[in-house]
């Protein structure tokens, strides 16, 4: 796909409790053509979808993911924080979301939240989707590489927290990176187009406002992880 991905930051989570099937329905209704979500390890090795690493804020629950089984997890209640409309709102399972996905034309961003998930999370993808629809994220160096390792085609972005620059993008290419992910009020021109010199992709992370989403749209880049897609959507139709 050449077209700018409008990646639905865990879902529309300006508008339902993230990363849970409520705020990924949402995205779907509010036209993101992409979804971003993170993966965690629960204690009986089952990948589910939360990014913070405890629940304290995110559910009636404590502690961490891989502190519960997963049917431990869905005993919580995942939706009551963001707002009673959402109460008894439930963890996903990311082989749940994959079947829920499978038949959308969609780009995924999927975030590695940790390592020693690499295996597991190729497996779910193949098995449901179009890998060429994929990139496999992290801030996590060594979880990328064990990506690359296992897999030579799948797309990966590796995410960062300063512009680009030609230190992160050695390493990218060192494992055969397909996508860099700096924050938009970090990114720059001129690291942008290195990016582009070195035939890269470019998401950016971090569009807390709208404000900040209007400045970087008109930037060359391929896509941004935004909660509120419609917002986006809006902004790409004026265009």
């Amino acid at each position: 796909m050449n077209t700018f991905i409008n990646y639905a930051h865990r879902g529309a989570s300006a508008y339902a409790p993230e990363n849970t099937m409520s705020a990924f329905k949402k995205a779907f209704e509010i036209g993101a053509n992409g979804i971003e979500l993170d993966l965690q390890k629960t204690k009986d090795d089952k990948i589910v979808i939360f990014h913070d690493d405890r629940i304290d804020k995110k559910s009636n629950g404590t502690g961490k993911i891989s502190n519960y089984t997963y049917r431990e997890l869905l005993k919580l209640d995942f939706g009551s924080w963001f707002s009673t409309e959402y109460k008894d709102e439930k963890i996903v399972l990311f082989e749940d979301f994959m079947k829920e996905v499978r038949n959308r034309n969609l780009v995924l961003a999927i975030e590695l939240k940790e390592e020693n998930i690499e295996k597991q999370t190729l497996e779910i993808i193949k098995k449901y989707y179009d890998s060429h629809n994929v990139y496999i994220t992290s801030f996590i160096y060594n979880a990328l590489l064990r990506i690359r390792k296992l897999d030579n085609f799948i797309k990966i972005g590796w995410l960062i927290e300063e512009d680009i620059n030609e230190n992160n993008i050695k390493e990218l290419i060192d494992i055969s990176g397909n996508q860099i992910c700096p924050p938009a009020k970090l990114v720059s021109k001129s690291g942008i187009k290195l990016a582009r010199d070195n035939k890269l992709s470019v998401r950016l992370w971090g569009i807390s406002n709208i404000e900040i989403m209007e400045k970087v749209y008109y930037l060359d880049t391929d896509g941004m992880t935004v909660n509120f897609p419609d917002k986006l959507k809006e902004l790409i139709e004026r265009k």
